[in-house]
């Protein structure tokens, strides 16, 4: 990886850390709440039967992400979605460090304002631990993927891991990073 820092993460040590520091009265420096990875899950269902679809859904998710997935298998068998165990159901990416911050950076500034009628992400999506998870239903607003050459992929599973501890410092920290939330959410 290069030395070139992320702007996201220049911001981050900059301004981010120390405000949160202040707010939260954190003397500990290693005890301020900062994002650790980045995970992107895909569910492909109908894709996997094709090795040529798979393989191009692969590519998509890798041209989004800045790095290849890994193929989850089923763990379990279930018979009414005729899935068996070991069978492919979907595509996952883990990001950390500089295609963290510059794939979290893009998704902020380029993604989420690309929908229609954008108003702000939910700010209820965060569990006990302060980890934020946002759904896309279509993987088409990314910059990089090809309108006449795109897959049938259903959508993606973002979970940004964190620090924090909780949901009240979770969403201070992606909020001082710049994710928009809805004005009214809690």
């Amino acid at each position: 990886m290069g030395t070139k820092k992320q702007r996201l993460q220049e911001k981050y040590e900059g301004v981010v850390a120390p405000a949160l520091a202040k707010e939260f009265g954190i003397k500990n420096k290693m005890a301020i709440p900062k994002l650790t990875k980045i995970v992107v899950n895909v569910g492909i269902g109908e894709i996997a039967k094709s090795k040529e679809s798979m393989e191009t859904a692969r590519r998509d998710i890798a041209v989004v992400t800045g790095q290849m997935p890994s193929v989850r298998p089923a763990k379990i068998s279930v018979a009414t979605f005729n899935v068996r165990s070991g069978m492919p159901v979907g595509l996952a990416v883990t990001l950390r460090g500089e295609k963290m911050y510059a794939f979290l950076d893009k998704l902020i500034s380029i993604v989420l304002p690309r929908f229609r009628d954008f108003r702000g992400v939910s700010g209820r999506s965060f569990d006990v631990s302060g980890n934020y998870t946002l759904g896309i239903y279509e993987h088409t607003v990314f910059p990089e993927i090809d309108l006449t050459k795109a897959h049938a992929l259903k959508g993606f599973e973002i979970t940004i891991v964190g620090t924090a501890g909780n949901p009240k410092k979770g969403k201070k920290l992606l909020e001082l990073l710049g994710m928009p939330f809805e004005k009214n959410s809690t």
